[in-house]
Parts: structure tokens; C-alpha cells; sequence
């Protein structure tokens, strides 16, 4: 597709679906949320008995003292956790298993009142600032054979927008407590990955084959707001020294929008990058800089860009805004892959990944230190959320949602 032509959706009422979610009520007694902190009960177990027919009476009060002393102190340190950072706690969610969660976003006028997504057609509601979650379901969604799999959520003030694979667009101007289904034009080019509410009926919508669009009437009609797709500018700019370009697949991995609005998306082969800002025609091709594969690449607090490959390694640009400079950042990753990063404020950000990895840095990225604590969870960790600096979560395979304590 050589060009995006403005998407006009127009019309009668009836073809809107307002659709209200329905809750689900579920009973798990036994689902408890636990903190990541190991326990330490195993330094209280009694120690083997003694036969007081061998021992005497103040050997074996000498014995009992002798232990007491030693397992308080091991106690004490593990309590103390040299190496454990217990500033999570797993959330223990009402869904079945093999579920993959994808996005998480909280209402601005009420941070305690949240959904989260993710494949099988996965949303939840809460609360309570993310302690616990209700099934919520879409009726007119499960009218239809199709198992969808929501990829992106956002609000701005009560408006909130979901989108999902295959193709479908959720609105709400009342917190979610009643959601609007969208009609959309089939040719849309390519999946729904990414959507940012803006408020006043509008919205900037993202997907993988680099169309980007905005709406300013709550999802009637869509404006594109870049003229061709990334595999058109690749057509013309393949000439310009851009490694991997002619093996461009059209689709990306990853996108990801800074506060401002600029772009920067990761090809789906990971051999090369794409950033994007307002105003601009095309997407940017840029040659990574390093010799791996990219994994992800996202935002800093101060306006820089951080990148990770495959494999475990971690890269910050030099500078703030969009750079070709990177320094690689030794980070303990036991050779697993960190998948994304995410920041609390500009001196504090944490990294997840496979296998439960999980690294905390507290002055910009330049030091990393691993959270022990998160080995033991069984499960790739994809994202890193956090809403303010007071709250946080991390999204994983397998329902695994890890909350931030602080």
C-alpha cells in the first residue's frame, strides 16, 4: 500500500454496539496474594531429637541455646535480605492457566479503579488499586466464535479505549462501567498493536505495519496521520544503506510512545529500528548499533532511549531524544532475555524478562542489581508498568502479575 487514505466510519446509531460488562463471580478461597520475600520458615523447623539417656540435662540446654543463637541469625539475614528486594508481591488471579497478559491502565480520576488484559479474551477489572481482580466480560464479544486477544488499553480522564485481535475497537466515556463497540473499516492496514487516549473523543491508534491514526469523535472517523506504511518507505529507502531493510517482513514487534508522542518501533526481525514524530511523513529507518538481534527498545524518563537484545544485554543512548549512540550496560541477566524496562522516575526503573528475571536500577541505569527474590516464579515477564511512582506491576505468561509494594 503505497499511501493511507483516511478511514471514514459513518453510521447509523444502531450499528454502534453499548455494551455494559457484565461481572463474573467467582469463589477461589484458596488464592492468597503472597510476597515474593522467601520464607524463612525452614529456619524455624525443630532440630532432630535428642535422646536425653545420651545427653545430659546441660548439654542438651547448651544445645538447644547453640541452635536457637545460630537459627536466629540466619533468620535475620535472610529477614534482612543482603540480596532481596521485597518491593513486589504476586497478585493471584481468577483465570485459567496459559493465559498471557499484555496491558494494564488505571483510571487518572480514581488510580484504584484499573482493568488488565490479555490473550483468550482475558479482562479484568479492580478496585482496590490492583490487590484484587474480577472477570469482567463483552457480551457482543462473545456472541461471536472469535477468541480475541486485547493488546492495548488507555485512558485519559473517564475516556478509555481497548483494541484487540482479531480486529476490534471498545470505547467508554464512563470510567468502563459501559463499553461502546466501534465498527472498523477493513482496510485498515494491518493488526491493532498500540492505542493512546487523548481525550475529548480522540484517540491515536498504532498497528503493525506502521499505519498511525487519530480520531476525534470517539472512533468515527480516523485520520491518518502518516502517509504510507513502513513497507512503502522501506521501498524507497532501501537503497539508503539500511541493513536488514530488504528483508523487512512489514510488521514490527514492538512499539512504544514516549509522553511527548514520538515513536520508536522494532522491526520484527529485530535487524533494524523505526522512530517516528509528530509532524513527520515517514517513519525513520535507523541501523542498530549493536551486533545482536533487538529484543525491545523504549523511552527513559529524561527523554533518552533504552535497548535490549536478544540474548540479555542492556543499552541506554548517549543523550536524550532519538540517537544511533548507544553504551552497552552490564546487567546480571543469567543469560536469559530482559524483554522490557520500565520507570518509576528518572533515577529508578526496573528490567524483566525470561525465567522470572527481575533488576532494579536506583541512578539511571548506570547500575543493575538483580531482585533474588523473583528466580523462584516460573514464568517470562514481558512487561513493566507503572502507573505513578507509587504504582506498579509487571505482567508475565501464565497469569503471573507481580504488584509493587515500594
Amino acid at each position: 500500500m503505497a499511501s493511507l487514505q483516511q478511514l471514514t466510519l459513518t453510521h447509523s446509531s444502531s450499528s454502534s454496539i453499548a455494551t455494559h460488562l457484565s461481572p463474573k463471580i467467582y469463589s477461589y478461597p484458596h488464592l492468597r496474594r503472597r510476597s515474593l520475600l522467601p520464607s524463612a520458615s525452614a529456619a524455624r523447623d525443630s532440630p532432630p531429637p535428642l535422646h536425653e539417656s545420651t545427653i545430659g540435662r546441660r548439654e542438651l540446654i547448651g544445645l538447644h541455646a547453640a541452635a536457637a543463637l545460630s537459627l536466629s541469625t540466619l533468620g535475620s539475614k535472610a529477614l534482612a535480605g543482603e540480596d532481596v528486594l521485597s518491593e513486589w508481591e504476586r497478585v493471584y488471579l481468577p483465570i485459567d492457566p496459559g493465559v498471557v497478559l499484555l496491558d494494564i491502565a488505571f483510571v487518572p480520576d480514581d488510580p484504584s479503579h484499573g482493568f488488565l488484559l490479555g490473550t483468550r479474551q482475558t479482562l479484568l477489572e479492580t478496585k482496590d488499586g490492583g490487590s484484587t481482580w474480577a472477570p469482567r466480560t463483552i457480551p457482543s464479544a462473545e456472541d461471536e466464535d472469535f477468541n480475541y486477544r486485547f493488546n492495548s488499553i488507555s485512558f485519559k480522564g473517564k475516556e478509555g479505549w481497548i483494541i484487540g485481535k482479531p480486529a476490534i475497537l471498545l470505547y467508554t466515556a464512563d470510567a468502563g462501567d459501559n463499553w461502546k463497540r466501534i465498527p472498523l473499516s477493513s482496510q485498515l492496514p494491518g493488526d491493532m498493536v498500540f492505542i493512546n487516549a487523548t481525550g475529548d473523543k480522540g484517540a491515536e491508534m498504532v498497528t503493525d505495519q506502521g499505519a498511525i491514526y487519530v480520531t476525534s469523535n470517539a472512533g468515527y472517523n480516523w485520520k491518518a496521520a502518516i502517509q504510507e506504511t513502513v513497507s512503502a518507505t522501506l521501498n524507497r529507502t532501501v537503497s539508503s544503506g539500511i541493513s536488514g531493510a530488504s528483508y523487512y517482513t512489514g510488521t514490527f514487534s514492538n512499539v512504544n510512545r514516549s509522553p511527548e508522542g514520538n515513536y520508536v518501533a522494532v522491526s520484527s526481525r529485530g535487524n533494524f529500528y523505526l522512530t517516528w514524530e509528530p509532524g513527520q511523513a515517514y517513519w525513520q529507518p535507523h541501523n542498530r548499533a549493536v551486533a545482536r538481534r533487538i529484543q525491545n527498545m523504549g523511552w527513559r524518563a529524561d527523554g533518552g532511549l533504552w535497548l535490549l537484545v536478544r540474548g540479555g544485554g542492556l543499552y541506554l543512548s548517549k543523550g536524550t531524544g532519538i540517537s544511533e549512540e548507544f553504551e552497552e550496560i552490564p546487567v546480571q541477566s543469567r543469560g536469559f532475555g530482559i524483554l522490557d524496562v520500565g520507570y518509576r522516575s528518572q533515577a529508578e526503573a526496573w528490567a524483566a524478562g525470561g525465567s522470572g528475571i527481575l533488576l532494579k536500577t536506583t541512578n539511571s541505569g548506570k547500575t543493575w542489581a538483580r531482585d533474588k527474590a523473583a528466580d523462584n516464579i516460573a514464568a517470562n515477564l514481558y512487561a513493566v508498568k507503572f502507573v505513578n511512582d507509587r504504582q506498579g506491576f509487571v505482567l508475565g505468561n501464565d497469569g503471573v502479575l507481580l504488584k509493587y509494594l515500594g
